[in-house]
């Protein structure tokens, strides 16, 4: 097991974790047990836009933070970073996209509500989480089954209102040019939602973004390899303030 992270800065932002789709703070267990200064970020409640989820994490946070977004929640710190950039000290997205909503996406989101409504929540995470994981990773019975529960706890509601917020997600590529805070991309090798290629576009639309690929990952990644993506926190963490040029890696 990692140790608790101290930074070298005692006077560093609080890191901020913004958590996907049907998750909570329970995503980060390993960052919030391990990295000194890490927090849960405000609950998005029943926000049903990206825009209202980023109103409410700002209206909660500290005067200045740095932030990390998993998935949807990668979505939402693009959102923050739009409307408060001069309180992002840095930014993380991990397992996310910057793409617009696909053809057929909608189709695919509303099949799984449909799920839900008929079958109830346990059906709905039973068809949707498998994916999510990586393949290797399935057979773990205590990753799932914290993996489902969390999301199970999220109930349909939440489920729906998030849903609708990602298929009407802003487009994002106007405000990529211009962040000029430290910038971690990362994600699973085998991340099949959103897979390394998605996370190079990000990363090559960002001036001195650091990519990291953790091999062997999926989609889950901050829970499926917590160890591996500390690390690349922690460096990231620990870069001086301004843009850098990084090279694409990879995390064994």
């Amino acid at each position: 097991m990692d140790a608790k992270y101290s930074s070298a800065n005692d006077d560093a932002p609080p890191l901020l974790l913004l958590p996907g789709l049907m998750c909570d703070s329970r995503i980060f267990d390993r960052q919030l047990r391990t990295i000194a200064g890490a927090m849960a970020a405000a609950d998005y409640g029943d926000a049903d836009t990206l825009g209202a989820m980023a109103e409410r994490v700002i209206a909660a946070a500290p005067t200045r933070f740095a932030l990390l977004g998993h998935s949807m929640g990668a979505r939402v710190a693009l959102e923050v970073m739009r409307r408060v950039p001069d309180r992002v000290d840095r930014l993380a997205l991990v397992s996310t996209g910057i793409h617009p909503a696909a053809v057929g996406e909608a189709a695919k989101r509303h099949a799984l509500r449909d799920i839900g409504r008929r079958d109830g929540m346990a059906a709905l995470v039973d068809t949707w989480l498998p994916p999510m994981v990586a393949a290797a990773r399935r057979d773990d019975a205590a990753l799932m089954g914290a993996l489902r529960a969390m999301c199970i706890d999220a109930g349909l509601a939440r489920f729906e209102a998030q849903i609708a917020a990602l298929l009407d997600r802003p487009d994002v590529s106007d405000l990529l040019p211009g962040i000029a805070c430290p910038v971690l991309v990362a994600t699973g090798s085998a991340d099949q939602w959103s897979p390394p290629e998605q996370h190079r576009t990000i990363a090559a639309a960002i001036p001195g973004a650091e990519l990291i690929i953790v091999e062997g990952a999926g989609h889950m990644l901050p829970a499926e390899v917590p160890y591996r993506l500390n690390i690349a926190i922690r460096a990231w963490l620990a870069r001086p303030a301004g843009r850098a040029t990084f090279t694409q890696g990879e995390a064994k």
